[in-house]
């Protein structure tokens, strides 16, 4: 569980260290101004050539393979959440990096995110793990059962146990 935090909170790293990038490489060359054609065209050809974004895109698609990884080894419904710890990092990066104003409304709902991110992990902490299976009995089952239960060992005209001693006389 801890490596899983440990990588999970790495990829949020890199994932707001990425958000923050592509919000610079943006503002560099000033964003979407209208939804028309031409506007979007001037953007993702200014965004393919600009090196923050570039590298904004890059470091998401690292948080994207982390994320796969994640979603390979444990349910999605525990690590789905957790990704949201993102939030809390990105919203560190905001303030502190990129120097916006964040609210104490905005503080409030990262810590929201905070609290369900935990109870998340603790769920996963509780959750009830199936129970062992008991090892299959040692006696031994009658002709009449195995075959009823297993008809891949039944060959036409033959008994169980006549295949078993046959198989026992070629062997010898």
């Amino acid at each position: 569980m801890a490596k899983i935090i440990v990588i999970l909170l790495v990829a949020a790293i890199i994932e707001s260290v990425g958000v923050a990038y592509l919000k610079w490489g943006l503002d560099d060359i000033h964003g979407v101004r209208e939804i028309t054609i031409s506007e979007i065209t001037r953007v993702a050809r200014s965004g393919v050539t600009n090196g923050k974004i570039i590298a904004g895109v890059a470091l998401e698609a690292v948080f994207f393979a982390a994320l796969l990884y994640l979603l390979s080894i444990r349910d999605v419904s525990f690590i789905w959440p957790l990704t949201s710890l993102g939030f809390i990092v990105t919203t560190l990066a905001a303030e502190f990096i990129l120097h916006e104003n964040v609210s104490v409304l905005r503080w409030a709902g990262v810590f929201l995110i905070a609290i369900g991110a935990f109870l998340t992990s603790y769920s996963e902490s509780v959750k009830e793990r199936p129970a062992a299976t008991p090892p299959a009995p040692t006696t031994r089952r009658s002709e009449r059962s195995m075959r009823a239960t297993s008809p891949s060992l039944a060959w036409p005209g033959t008994t169980a146990s006549a295949r078993i001693a046959g198989r026992s006389r070629r062997r010898s």
